[in-house]
């Protein structure tokens, strides 16, 4: 049994504005920071044999973080990156709403075959994170591995693990710098979810 350990980056900038993020590499704010080092404190007790993260620096440095406690280096996939929002990249909520009323509804009702405007699918963010997932649970059977990720990407995990459709995906996604420990083994389970 692998047992899985995900963690969303801490806060950026735009998080705390309600900007969509997708792949635009935003660090971390001060408030991002300490949300990291409070991880790494709920992970003092955890004898973590890898910490894997995505390439994305709010990602990676919360995962440096967590890292330095542990004494371990960080492994980075790019797989694990966030949603590519495309046009939608850095505009609010809001804004979408008024701009892309329609795509956006669109996307709400079939995530896996409807992109932002020059993004991705959240069927095409599931094939690759999934990917990635079965490369982690291969490559440490039987062990504790962190997945310091984004809140996409992580909510597809867990739609996989758990059974949940995928249409249920945003109800998924963890606040900045949470931590949550899948107690279920890895191996043999991550599928896409139904749809």
């Amino acid at each position: 049994m692998t047992v899985l350990y995900l963690i969303r980056h801490g806060q950026t900038d735009w998080n705390l504005q309600g900007r969509y993020t997708g792949q635009s590499d935003i660090p971390l704010n001060a408030t991002g920071e300490q949300q990291a080092r409070a991880a790494a404190a709920q992970l003092a007790g955890v004898k973590l044999d890898a910490i894997v993260a995505s390439d994305l620096q709010r990602a990676r440095h919360t995962a440096e973080i967590i890292a330095a406690q542990m004494g371990l280096p960080v492994q980075t996939d790019p797989r694990l990156r966030e949603i590519h929002q495309g046009v939608w990249e850095g505009m609010h909520f809001a804004e979408i709403k008024t701009h892309y009323e329609e795509a956006f509804q669109r996307r709400k009702r079939n995530p896996l075959g409807v992109a932002p405007p020059g993004g991705e699918t959240v069927g095409q963010v599931q094939t690759r994170v999934l990917a990635a997932l079965r490369d982690i649970c291969a490559q440490y059977p039987h062990q504790q591995v962190a997945v310091v990720s984004h809140g996409l990407s992580l909510a597809i995990i867990k739609a996989s693990l758990s059974g949940h459709p995928i249409q249920r995906v945003w109800e998924l996604i963890p606040p900045n710098a949470q931590v949550e420990r899948l107690p279920m083994g890895c191996e043999d389970r991550p599928r896409p979810g139904g749809v």
